[in-house]
């Protein structure tokens, strides 16, 4: 491809809001640009990262006997009443109604479409396993798109459905999606981790993110420094930590603590630590309110809160619900509360003695608080969020918080959805048995995003070769000499009869303004033309990664070339 013929342009400027490298690089490269708020087209280099990234998921697929389909993105919203996702999930599932006043949704997942698609297709064992999977287009009305391709409305995703006649063989089948993943990722150059996960709104009893560790990532990863515990933190647990108790429980005393709110503000006010706390959080489902209590110290981990709960949504309480109820938001205590609010504890409340709590009364606090003795609990669980140093489940050693972008997800859906629509198969007794299911998606832009997250520095991208968008750069310094110009479309044209890919650039431009270009779109090969590097025997030669440069003869430079493409290459297999 000759750059004087390529759609799009490289920028200079960009707004002031844009925080991720990864969107501020990809808009400036010409890869990409935004139509409306998380909406973007793909230009003609970022669309050949796309399809390179498309192609390497598409062959790990098959390798695990995955049959590639295509499913629509308009679907009846009946299929997903008879999943009751369609009344649980709340504005992110687009809806509208067609022309005849049907109702339908904009496909945010397709777990309804493909067991509808099974159950008609599906009757006997000796069809099972079998997996389906498609590249297709989702939408999702995210409240808050940001980071470029990292969040967004409109977004390309593999998603695969797998279908086994019972748990022992999705357990069988599951390790092979998991190494495929990790193939995808180690392809297209990503250094990823696995870790365990909340199966959200999927549902299903076991799942797996895979993350890139990046400081710009939106989820944080909870990992052990000595095991190979790790989970995101909407799913992690850690260790009972190391506590002392008081000698000798406390009377229930009132003090005054005028203005003092916020845990810090009490603790510091009264002399104690924040461990020595309880701190009460209220939550609602839009019917009740929840008094959630933990130590002072900890955070409320929500997602696995609402998952003791099984509540589908909880938000904080608002304060018209807080009087409603008679609470007093900032003194609030659980001890002798109105009988109809449900109090909910993490376990870290049995961790210490003679706590701080809030008084029920504006601009009071109980010192001398313990449980049980002086307050009951309606559930105890564990929701507090893990943090740097807390001991970690599995092996006691410290934890380490990270940043990450999620990259994929898999998931053992069980019988969630064959439950709900009733997807069986006939075994060998002719008895009818329920389908058993595994889902697995890859987000195609988040993870284009992700590596450039990975890899760039202060002038731009460094692609892996694997998903570049071109294999070399091919630079002529001052194209309207004939001498070098020739020179020049010689080599393109023998790179390209190589089949090796070439963005020629041969534009009027100064050195300056192509090595710019070069630096930004991230190429992994470089070859530059010039009077400099004739005159010194060749072609200079350099990879994006590093700033050495080499001169290659002009008749060996097609085979360096290729061979330095197959070295390169061995890093993505």
């Amino acid at each position: 491809m000759r750059l004087s013929r390529l759609f799009g342009n490289t920028l200079r400027e960009l707004p002031s809001d844009i925080q991720l490298e990864s969107h501020k690089l990809l808009l400036r490269a010409g890869m990409i640009r935004q139509l409306a708020s998380g909406v973007y087209s793909y230009l003609p280099l970022g669309f050949r990262v796309l399809k390179k990234i498309e192609a390497i998921i598409r062959e790990e697929m098959n390798k695990i006997d995955g049959q590639e389909i295509l499913m629509p993105v308009i679907i009846p919203a009946d299929l997903w009443k008879e999943t009751n996702r369609y009344y649980e999930i709340g504005p992110e599932l687009v809806r509208f109604k067609d022309r005849t006043g049907r109702e339908m949704v904009l496909g945010m997942t397709h777990e309804e479409v493909v067991t509808d698609l099974a159950r008609g297709e599906l009757f006997s064992y000796k069809q099972l396993p079998f997996m389906l999977y498609q590249i297709q287009t989702k939408i999702r009305d995210e409240p808050r798109p940001r980071g470029g391709l990292i969040r967004v409305r409109e977004f390309i995703m593999k998603d695969a459905y797998s279908f086994h006649r019972d748990f022992e063989d999705l357990d069988s089948y599951y390790p092979k999606v998991y190494q495929a993943y990790e193939n995808i990722f180690r392809r297209c150059g990503l250094k990823a981790i696995a870790v365990e996960a909340d199966p959200g709104m999927m549902g299903g009893s076991v799942s797996h993110e895979f993350m890139a560790l990046v400081p710009s990532g939106e989820d944080t990863v909870v990992k052990c420094s000595h095991c190979d515990y790790a989970a995101n933190m909407e799913s992690a647990s850690f260790g009972e930590i190391e506590y002392e108790l008081d000698d000798k429980l406390q009377e229930v005393k009132k003090v005054q603590t005028i203005g003092k709110k916020t845990i810090e503000e009490v603790a510091n006010f009264l002399g104690v630590p924040p461990s020595k706390t309880l701190k009460a959080v209220f939550y609602s489902n839009g019917k009740d309110v929840i008094f959630v209590i933990i130590r002072g110290d900890f955070e409320v981990n929500l997602t696995k809160l609402m998952n003791l709960l099984k509540e589908p949504e909880l938000h904080l309480a608002t304060e018209d619900e807080l009087k409603r109820v008679g609470i007093v938001a900032g003194f609030a205590s659980p001890i002798d509360l109105p009988e109809n609010i449900k109090i909910v504890a993490d376990r870290s409340i049995k961790w210490g003695n003679n706590f701080v709590a809030g008084a029920n009364e504006v601009d009071y606090h109980l010192t001398g608080v313990n449980y049980p003795r002086d307050f009951k609990v309606d559930i105890i669980g564990d929701f507090a969020k893990p943090r740097e140093g807390d001991p970690c489940p599995k092996c006691g050693k410290p934890l380490k918080i990270f940043k990450g972008i999620e990259l994929g997800h898999i998931f053992k859906l069980g019988t969630k959805y064959s439950d709900a629509m009733n997807l069986e198969y006939q075994d060998e007794e002719g008895k009818k048995c329920k389908v058993v299911m595994g889902c697995y998606g890859i987000g195609l832009g988040r993870l284009m995003a992700a590596v450039v997250e990975q890899f760039h520095d202060k002038d731009g991208i460094i692609w892996p070769l694997s998903i570049a968008p071109y294999q070399v750069h091919l630079i002529c310094l001052t194209p309207k000499d004939n001498k070098l110009a020739d020179i020049s479309e010689k080599i393109y044209q023998q790179l390209t009869n190589e089949d090796i890919e070439v963005l020629y650039d041969d534009r009027n431009e100064g050195a300056g303004v192509k090595f710019k270009d070069a630096d930004l779109i991230g190429i992994p090969i470089r070859l530059v033309i010039s009077y400099k590097s004739i005159a010194k025997g060749g072609v200079e030669f350099k990879l994006r990664e590093n700033k050495k440069i080499e001169i290659i003869e002009l008749d060996k430079i097609v085979e360096f070339v290729k061979e330095r493409i197959k070295e390169l290459s061995i890093n993505y297999q």
